[in-house]
């Protein structure tokens, strides 16, 4: 299926789950009622309610009795557009401080109370708004009310200069994380300051740059809440299972009687131009060298932003897109991409290649432009927008599984257009959209139009570049006189009742869980679905006993190509007529290999199952297998690796391997090395797949709008599957040690380091040791209060998150506690992981900390069956693992009745320090002496790449 611009939008059929309220509904004297916009069969909408509070804030209810769940989303109009030169990231460093407490919620209490709600809970921030978030039983709405209402009332009671300083370092790491210590990852930010002018809030990353964090205070932290963080310029948003005039009560009671800060005038669009072309480079730390250009085109609600959306779809997304027809398929290329980058005020269509090793930029920008020219002459067919609208329409659908994305889908619209659905307009505006439109659309802002190009080359080879730099960006004056929230208005939330009161739940919850029926093929082939007829929709995932485990000795990386070959056609068809196809029904079919089976993958409108199903049959079946395909896809794996191997992330994995296992299947990468997948040969393919690809153990799971009866008769063909026994996974060979060693992989000049304890651990059980093992853990490292989170990263401000994890499969295990600090940071990181550990070996879990854990653990299952997604994950489970249907309510009793003694006891076996090999990836000629002094032997490790 192509990825489409509002493809994850919903779309509203009559009945799934969906009720709603009269206007006539009794409010409270501080609310009007302001709109209602119903479902109605056929008609694409969000079924929602629209009210406005005295003091300007603006609320939307989307009642959804299907799950016993809600999500509330408060969306402030305010991002790093709002910023002041000389102030980048401060919009986004706000979104960390809000979390922070407020006068009636305690230090890092915000997260801790969602989370022992059963919830979930985080907030981002973009250019043009930062919003926060919780999903919680439906019993737990009033608190969630609560604790938003709080802090937007009563932030700055308890601000502290302490946690000021500590959610800027934390900020700092995260900026280090996901942009200086991650390949390519500037390229945005270079790319932003090149297009825009100085002036411009889109010229600066949201991150922000470390200079303008260190410039900042505590005064300007309280200006930019006082003048942004009012109710008038939020929007509230709640989806789930609600009761319409109890939710206004506690919207009224919460929130009326907070003031309104100063009004927040609608930014002017500000779409940029271009005289002449501008090239920047950058010399980065990778192999491949990318190539991204960027031209400026209008702004969201311009006529040619959906022609615009339908160029990027023909032009770089998909299988017969033409960037991939013309560059990739034939191997000039690793990979290409084009879309349109739309924010408030500005809007940039963009394209991405990606080129192989050593390859000049200057040969891909000139492929590039013959793709450009051939466009012009070829022009856009009428079958190019059938495949485009296809896939976005059946991607509306889908969207309606999730009452959180149909929540974020509401509170962005209101916020930026003042209409909560716009799903029928943009469904009307995509069907409008004609050939003409978009050949109009690429001539006027594509087509020899000016352009920035970065050019992305590996360090020391500038020669690698397309064009000479001709671009110096120029960052805009920070002003001289310091912020005074005195000059804004102070606002006092007046109490009309006791707030340091945390509202309890309010009633209990009935989970949904999922009935399941089963059934067996008379080859063998095990069936397990569920229906769910919220939507008319259907996933299947066949999984094969195909799976890296499986491989011959030596072949490592084959189970995967085996898998991407079958997506290249059958003998029946080429890839191209199949995405085709697909994209027209909007259905899509993935194939992929992981360590014990390959997943055949179906995604369909039920209305198209049967024709889905028979493409899928086909790949599965008939494939192709040419030569000329096998050898693009194994250059492109080569390349592939290489890419996706130099992040430290991914070298701190491999690091683990290597130390905990010493056969090859588990010591070496799934995806393979250089030598592995270079000795792989089409016979190896076909012999791979003669031998695994059997129904001989072979799973299917089903959820959807099918019941069990009409899956079967869907699915007859399969039961004319012959194949012989499966064979048996490779067993896992483990390394053991006597003590701790640290294991040291260098990465020259790394601003941060990746360090992790690891050690071997039981094999799997969903209600044993293992599942026991987890909840000890909790505490430990297992959520965002775990003390060892709290402790680098609130505490120390070391890093941007801790954790760790109990994992287990069916013949081992592992225990994994690992962060990404600051490189100055690493030693001491050890020692505090070491004593964590220690401290909780030693003296276990307090009473506290067991409430809490049987909170949060006991009551998330309110929000496991909520997607089909969620409903295939679980079954999935069930059948990996043999285990019985009910086994989730023989967790929660074990939750519910498990000792303080008895995980204590297994902390005390798992949770050693002197059992565990400490992993580190960073810039080894400074941080071995450090590590030395730790009294334990240091050895190099040297990764592939």
């Amino acid at each position: 299926m192509r990825y489409f611009i509002l493809t994850a939008a919903a779309l509203a059929l009559s009945g799934c789950g969906v009720y709603s309220a009269s206007p006539e509904t009794m409010l409270p004297s501080g609310i009007t009622f302001i709109e209602q916009h119903e479902a109605k069969p056929g008609t694409p909408a969000i079924p929602y309610q629209k009210y406005q509070l005295d003091n300007g804030l603006t609320v939307l209810l989307h009642p959804d009795n299907s799950d016993p769940l809600v999500h509330v989303d408060v969306t402030y109009h305010v991002g790093s557009a709002r910023e002041e030169p000389g102030k980048s990231g401060f919009a986004h460093f706000f979104e960390h401080m809000m979390f922070q407490g407020s006068k009636n919620v305690g230090d890092q209490q915000h997260f801790k109370l969602v989370t022992e709600s059963g919830g979930s809970v985080n907030g981002t921030t973009n250019r043009d708004r930062t919003n926060y978030y919780e999903t919680v039983p439906a019993n737990e709405l009033e608190k969630m009310l609560w604790l938003e209402s709080d802090r937007m009332g009563f932030l700055l009671e308890a601000v502290s200069q302490r946690k000021f300083e500590i959610q800027r370092d934390t900020v700092k790491n995260e900026r280090a994380q996901n942009y200086d210590n991650r390949p390519y990852g500037l390229v945005q930010e270079t790319l932003s300051a090149a297009l825009y002018p100085p002036t411009h809030p889109y010229s600066w990353p949201t991150i922000g740059y470390v200079e303008d964090l260190n410039r900042v205070d505590v005064n300007d932290l309280k200006a930019f809440f006082l003048r942004w963080y009012g109710p008038n310029n939020a929007t509230l948003t709640i989806g789930g299972d609600i009761d319409v005039e109890q939710t206004l009560a506690w919207v009224d009671k919460y929130f009326g009687d907070i003031p309104r800060g100063p009004d927040a005038v609608k930014a002017d669009t500000w779409p940029v131009t271009l005289d002449s072309d501008r090239f920047v480079t950058i010399e980065d730390k990778i192999q491949q060298p990318m190539l991204v250009m960027s031209w400026p085109t209008e702004y969201p609600d311009a006529e040619s932003t959906v022609a615009l959306d339908m160029l990027a779809s023909v032009l770089g997304q998909g299988r017969n897109s033409l960037l991939y027809q013309e560059l990739v398929k034939p191997g000039k290329v690793l990979s290409a991409s084009a879309y349109q980058d739309c924010a408030e005020l500005a809007c940039t269509f963009q394209l991405y290649v990606l080129g192989n090793q050593g390859q000049d930029l200057t040969e891909v920008r000139d492929d590039v432009f013959k793709v450009l020219d051939s466009l012009k002459v070829r022009g856009i067919k009428q079958d190019d927008l059938a495949q485009v609208k296809g896939s976005a329409e059946a991607g509306a659908v889908f969207g309606l599984q999730s009452v959180h994305g149909k929540v974020s889908q509401l509170a962005s619209n209101e916020t930026f257009y003042g209409k909560p659905d716009r799903l029928s307009q943009w469904l009307t505006d995509l069907g409008d959209v004609t050939t003409k439109d978009v050949e109009r659309a690429f001539s006027q802002f594509v087509w020899q139009q000016p352009s920035v190009t970065v050019s992305v080359v590996p360090t020391g080879k500038p020669s690698l570049e397309a064009v000479p730099q001709n671009f110096n960006a120029v960052r805009a004056k920070a002003k001289d006189q310091d912020t005074n929230p005195a000059l804004i208005e102070a606002r006092q939330t007046p109490e009309t009742f006791d707030r340091s009161v945390i509202p309890g739940p309010s009633g209990s919850v009935t989970l949904n869980v999922p009935t399941l029926y089963h059934s067996m093929l008379g080859n063998g082939i095990q069936i397990t679905g569920a229906e769910s007829n919220e939507t008319p929709t259907v996933a299947m995932h066949l999984i094969l006993p195909a799976g890296t485990l499986m491989e011959p000795k030596g072949k490592n990386g084959l189970a995967s190509l085996t898998a991407d070959l079958i997506a290249e056609g059958t003998q029946n068809q080429t890839s191209e007529a199949i995405a085709a196809q697909l994209d027209r029904l909007g259905s899509s079919v993935s194939i992929s290999a992981s360590g014990r089976g390959t997943t055949v993958s179906v995604s369909s409108l039920t209305k198209n199952l049967k024709e889905t199903l028979m493409i899928a049959g086909d790949m599965l079946f008939n494939p192709r297998f040419d030569q000329a395909d096998f050898d693009r896809l194994k250059k492109q794996a080569l390349e592939s690796i290489q890419f996706s191997h130099q992040t430290p992330q991914w070298q701190a994995s491999q690091a683990r391997r290597e130390v905990l296992y010493q056969d090859p299947w588990h010591a070496l990468p799934s995806e393979g090395t250089l030598g592995t997948l270079n000795s792989l040969t089409l016979d190896d393919v076909k012999a791979f797949y003669a031998d695994n690809y059997t129904p001989d153990t072979t799973r299917l799971i089903a959820v959807g709008d099918i019941d069990k009866q009409t899956l079967l008769s869907k699915i007859n063909g399969l039961s004319r599957w012959k194949g012989g026994e499966a064979n048996s996974p490779a067993k896992a060979e483990l390394k053991q040690y006597a003590k701790p060693q640290i294991w040291l992989v260098d990465k020259p000049g790394a601003p941060q380091s990746v360090v992790q304890m690891v050690r071997h651990a039981m094999s799997y059980d969903a209600t044993g040791e293992m599942f026991k093992t987890q909840l000890a853990n909790f505490n430990l490292a297992g959520n965002f209060n775990s003390r060892l989170n709290l402790n680098l990263r609130e505490d120390k401000g070391y890093t941007y998150g801790a954790s760790g994890y109990v994992l287990g499969d069916q013949d081992k295990g592992r225990i994994v506690f690992q962060a990404q600090v600051r490189a100055d940071t690493t030693l001491d990181t050890v020692k505090e992981m070491q004593n964590e550990l220690s401290v909780m070996a030693e003296q276990g879990i307090t009473d506290e900390e067991l409430a809490f854990l049987r909170l949060a653990v006991g009551q998330k299952d309110a929000l496991s069956y909520e997607t089909p997604g969620d409903k295939a994950g679980l079954i999935a489970n069930i059948m990996r693992h043999e285990l019985p249907s009910d086994y989730k309510a023989t967790q929660k009793a074990i939750i519910d009745d498990v000792d303080k003694q008895t995980l204590n006891t297994l902390a005390s076996e798992w949770f050693n320090p002197d059992d565990y090999q400490v992993i580190v990836v960073g810039d080894a000629s400074k941080l071995e002496p450090s590590l030395a002094t730790l009294g334990l032997p240091v050895k190099r490790l040297v990764i592939e790449n």
